[in-house]
């Protein structure tokens, strides 16, 4: 230890105690509990639910609640509380692949555009599918596109991500959802890695071999994308839906 730390500490060394930094994780995972049950919860959400949800007391919730709104993590309307825009703009800051997001905003929302499919990019993180980017389509509001949605593998998207065994779309008629159909195939970048999902979702009975064809064009426009990281024109404002 030098002299400038000893005359600092009074010539012993100091350590966190224990005990303090336990209650500091405590208090941390109480907070990422109150975020996530109020992100499950979509809109917003009263102390008690929140309590009940995450196992809480009322009065840790209401403090955690205080200290959260403080720092613009959690918004307060009343009595209710909902996800806050700094979390919202932390969230943005998180990529998955490092160009990934831009590069499929533009092929989404062709995507879109041409087929009126409701339209996700997911990627893989701890045996689940997570939504990170997403372009609301004729499902609404019967299966809302949201970003930060987690799913299970068995879907056609989850299936994508792990690699169809014979390279072609995996398509999903009502397999999963009653009245929703899907065509799903990996996204790729250009050296061969596959770092994401697309999937595009319409109503039972709209023909999916068209809209496998628009989601293998859309990602093949992320892969380019990816690849030179350029400029993409407008997406179309039209739908020719198949």
């Amino acid at each position: 230890m030098d002299t400038g730390t000893a005359r600092r500490t009074g010539g012993v060394a100091k350590a966190a105690a224990p005990g303090r930094q336990e209650r500091g994780r405590g208090v941390l995972e109480g907070a990422f509990a109150l975020l996530d049950a109020l992100r499950r919860n979509g809109d917003e959400a009263g102390v008690t639910e929140l309590a009940l949800a995450c196992g809480v007391p009322k009065g840790s919730v209401h403090r955690l609640l205080d200290q959260l709104v403080g720092v613009g993590a959690v918004e307060r309307k009343g009595n209710r509380y909902r996800v806050g825009p700094q979390l919202y703009r932390l969230g943005q800051a998180w990529e998955p692949h490092p160009g990934l997001r831009p590069a499929a905003r533009l092929p989404l929302q062709r995507l879109r555009a041409v087929t009126g499919a409701s339209v996700v990019l997911a990627v893989l993180r701890e045996d689940m599918a997570i939504t990170v980017s997403s372009v609301p389509g004729d499902l609404e509001p019967l299966l809302p596109v949201r970003d930060g949605i987690a799913f299970r593998l068995d879907t056609a998207a989850g299936k994508a991500l792990r690699g169809p065994l014979r390279g072609g779309p995996v398509l999903d008629r009502e397999d999963v959802m009653e009245g929703v159909c899907c065509a799903a195939l990996p996204v790729r970048t250009p050296d061969g890695r596959t770092v994401a999902a697309l999937a595009g979702m319409v109503p039972a009975g709209r023909g999916l071999d068209a809209l496998a064809r628009a989601v293998a064009e859309a990602g093949a426009a992320v892969t380019r994308a990816l690849g030179r990281g350029v400029r993409q024109a407008p997406a179309p404002t039209t739908a020719l839906v198949p």
